[in-house]
């Protein structure tokens, strides 16, 4: 018993600091690409040749990138003769909006707003989430457990994951939602007692991701049910997550936690 107690306070203080501070990301992560201003070369459509599923679009001598169906593989960015797109290390990308999810150059992105005053009220302090994973590869999924970590405890926010969609406040969505799954979420989410939340995570939950285009996938969670915050990744980083929530929950603001 006393090898576990020294390990343990020789271990000191494990979880990171953040949203006091900034978290530390490692060099090789792609977060919210930047398009440079100006024009691209008359005729050039390498960028949008090579995206895998079409969230590069040329416009207006430029381009624009859906970060919802955007899988951050960094092609576009290779292929660019120019490099005018360029992904940075910003992890803060979640929206409450889908149109504000549309990257162009020289814009400002809108990051995920506060809820109402009634639903921070009720959600602010203690919130309950089941996660349905709709069809998704697991990768989404990792990353959410992975705030149920040490490092990232997600718990002392006052947000859990719960088994039962009857003891939540809302659904936490991955995946593109086949047709197989279509039901299965449909009476998850009339089990929910309302008033409830729905969260979808990653490129397969906003926009359908890869499977877009094929028999069976839906554009993602929105065409099925009311979405409240939009978090794009393939799979979204966890700060990226987290982010997520405390902003819809109205716990931080430009990066840093509220008193």
């Amino acid at each position: 018993m006393l090898k576990e107690v020294f390990s343990r306070v020789s271990q000191g203080y494990r979880t990171a600091d953040y949203p006091r501070k900034p978290p530390t990301l490692p060099a090789r992560f792609r977060g919210r690409p930047r398009i440079s201003t100006g024009s691209c070369p008359a005729g050039c459509e390498q960028c949008t040749d090579s995206c895998p599923t079409g969230a590069i679009v040329s416009h207006e001598g430029s381009c624009r990138i859906d970060l919802g169906a955007c899988l951050f593989c960094g092609t576009c960015a290779d292929v660019c003769p120019d490099k005018r797109v360029q992904f940075t290390q910003e992890y803060r990308m979640a929206a409450s909006h889908r149109e504000d999810l549309v990257e162009h150059a020289g814009n400002a992105h809108q990051l995920a707003s506060a809820l109402n005053a009634t639903a921070q009220r009720l959600f602010g302090r203690s919130l309950r989430l089941r996660q349905v994973s709709a069809g998704g590869c697991n990768a989404c999924e990792a990353d959410i457990n992975v705030l149920g970590t040490l490092a990232f405890d997600l718990g002392r926010f006052g947000i859990e994951m719960v088994a039962s969609p009857r003891h939540a406040d809302g659904l936490m969505v991955t995946g593109p939602v086949p047709t197989n799954m279509a039901l299965a979420l449909k009476k998850t989410w009339d089990a929910t007692p309302a008033p409830k939340l729905v969260i979808a995570v990653g490129a397969c939950a906003i926009s359908g991701g890869p499977f877009a285009a094929g028999p069976g996938a839906p554009e993602g969670v929105g065409s099925m049910l009311p979405v409240d915050v939009f978090i794009p990744g393939c799979p979204p980083h966890p700060y990226t997550i987290l982010d997520g929530l405390l902003r819809m929950l109205g716990r931080i603001e430009d990066g840093f936690r509220k008193p």
